[in-house]
């Protein structure tokens, strides 16, 4: 079943196109890799599905058949898209217990801090939210809040940026642990590192705000042999 339809989505900033008609499909419980070169659009796609206001967009985005593209940010988030940054924002004052319970409601706190365990964050439920965190840690934040809201649509934007191979290890053990049919993922990446320790259903590949192709894992060996540079000549 069709979780996610996006049809000839355009995108730009002031009168600077970025997406140039963006034409993707995602099942339930599906992973697809956005790979490309810097500055492609990849990230741009993110921030346009979660609503960001610095973009103008037209084109059809439905989320479980519903429109989504003339929504605001909040609505789409109480539809069920989650957005994970490359530079996750720090929240002074605010601790990892206090902002999940902030979603979450009435959480017992011994499924709480069970769940934390899984993560291994237990000691950060008191800290605040990725304040004095290395990327790693900050990054498995992100995924233990994810796990908890449970959202329709996960936005993964360059999760493997500045860590270590162990780090990125890491990260794709908790993703592939914790993928249920009700969760579909796009994440977006310029190297092929961390896909190569996660379940991908599908690999799109963008240059210059179009996907100029989409296949199986074999793109990813693609990209790792011949660079952007083979799809940029074709485009």
């Amino acid at each position: 079943m069709t979780m996610l339809k996006v049809q000839n989505l355009k995108a730009s900033i002031g009168n600077v196109e970025i997406l140039k008609g963006i034409d993707l499909e995602i099942g339930n419980g599906e992973l697809h890799a956005v790979m490309g070169p810097n500055g492609s659009g990849k990230s741009t796609l993110c921030h346009v599905l979660m609503g960001n206001n610095d973009y103008q967009a037209k084109g059809e985005v439905t989320l479980n058949g519903d429109d989504i593209l003339s929504i605001p940010q909040n609505e789409r988030a109480k539809k069920g898209i989650f957005q994970s940054f490359q530079y996750p924002v720090g929240l002074p004052g605010v601790t990892l217990k206090e902002f999940t319970e902030s979603f979450l409601g009435d959480i017992e706190e011994e499924e709480l801090i069970k769940m934390s365990k899984t993560f291994d964050l237990e000691d950060f439920l008191d800290r605040d939210v990725n304040v004095d965190l290395s990327g790693g840690e900050k990054k498995r934040s992100e995924i233990f809040q994810l796990s908890l809201m449970k959202p329709s649509l996960a936005l993964l934007d360059e999760i493997d940026s500045g860590l270590d191979i162990d780090a990125i290890k890491s990260v794709a053990s908790l993703i592939n642990e914790n993928r249920d049919e009700k969760t579909s993922y796009i994440l977006v990446t310029h190297y092929s590192r961390i896909l190569k320790y996660l379940d991908v259903d599908k690999v799109h590949i963008v240059v210059n705000g179009k996907i100029v192709k989409s296949g199986s894992n074999e793109l990813i060996e693609e990209v790792d042999s011949g660079g952007y540079t083979q799809y940029q000549e074709e485009n």
